[in-house]
């Protein structure tokens, strides 16, 4: 069994910056780290890989600088790791990365494709789906816990709001995994030592079959308008009311920013 998983390094939120001219995310010289969705994800695909002998995969895009994430992964115990770099590629909304990654992801073999619910410098939740419908493959989301894997189908429990459905579907599949599914392992000594010694696979637009008016940022249909940080400042009005007149003074409130209707 071939499982890819798709996994995005991504700058850790407290430290994040925009760019002002451009409305995406400034990255260079910003921490990172790998999104905790993907690697709960990654971690139930060693352990089928531990229970079944299947050969796991990583596949990120991005810039560079990724590589060091793949080389954890490599030391937790992946197979094989595939970069997707290119700046043709930079600045992409999820359209243009699914585009991308589904262009990939055609050359390949695999059985299943596991990615995170959603990325936490994004929080769209929309690039594993996207993914699957341009891949033409069933998909399942939200899944907190996969209960049965064979080579022909999948059983997973899918987290709803307030409750749980339990579905099945055929392979090949893929599914979007929460950050509750698993508890990551650790990198091995021996894995850590071995990292370094294995190729991280890169792929460039040259290496790929894809119309470039569909990726990177011009082939993003997604515009950032404006961003801005909202300034502080010390004018305020304290106001102690009965609980009846403050609902009625917050509906006022609403109602005069046209946060709300009258």
């Amino acid at each position: 069994m071939n499982i890819l998983v798709l996994l995005k390094q991504v700058p850790d939120t407290t430290e994040m910056q925009i760019d002002k001219e451009t409305g995406t995310l400034i990255r260079t010289g910003v921490p990172t780290i790998t999104n905790p969705d993907d690697l709960a994800g990654f971690e139930m695909a060693l352990r089928i890989k531990d229970e079944k002998n299947a050969k796991v995969t990583c596949l990120t895009m991005g810039p560079p600088q990724a590589k060091s994430m793949l080389r954890e992964l490599y030391a937790m115990g992946a197979d094989e790791c595939i970069l997707v770099s290119d700046p043709k590629f930079g600045g992409a909304d999820t359209w243009a990365t699914s585009n991308t990654l589904a262009a990939v992801i055609k050359t390949l073999d695999y059985d299943l494709i596991i990615a995170g619910r959603q990325a936490i410098d994004g929080d769209t939740a929309q690039v594993g789906p996207q993914t699957a419908e341009k891949l033409g493959i069933p998909q399942i989301t939200y899944v907190d816990d996969i209960l049965e894997i064979t080579d022909e189908k999948i059983k997973v429990k899918k987290a709803l709001e307030n409750s749980y459905e339990v579905l099945e579907c055929p392979l090949p599949a893929l599914i979007t995994t929460l950050s509750t599914i698993a508890t990551p392992r650790y990198m091995s000594v021996k894995g850590i030592s071995h990292a370094f010694e294995k190729d991280i696979k890169v792929v460039t637009f040259n290496d790929i079959d894809i119309d470039p008016s569909i990726i990177g940022l011009k082939g993003s249909p997604t515009k950032v308008k404006k961003t801005f940080t909202k300034e502080a400042h010390k004018n305020s009005d304290v106001l102690e009311l009965d609980p009846k007149t403050t609902a009625r003074k917050i509906v006022e409130t609403l109602i005069d920013f046209k946060f709300i209707g009258k």
